[in-house]
């Protein structure tokens, strides 16, 4: 099994779709603070234009665990 760790974070951008971007294995001590100022930089920084269209509001964030069980399928 392995377990995999996402840090989800969910925009709304001006023309009113929801935008995420993820972030892969966050540290286990980040904070609600870091995470909502990270977020707040984003939009207002206007770094990221998805389909042309510019971030305008943090809307959520959350870290995503999975656990993934791989299987071989060889069966002898």
């Amino acid at each position: 099994m392995e377990l995999t760790k996402k840090l989800l974070m969910t925009f709304k951008a001006d023309d009113d779709k929801k935008i995420s971007l993820s972030v892969d294995d966050p540290r286990a001590d980040i904070t609600e603070t870091e995470i909502k100022a990270v977020m707040d930089l984003i939009v207002a920084k206007n770094i990221f234009a998805p389909n042309g269209s510019n971030l305008v509001e943090a809307v959520e964030a959350k870290v995503v665990a999975t656990d993934t069980t791989p299987y071989d399928l060889v069966i002898g």
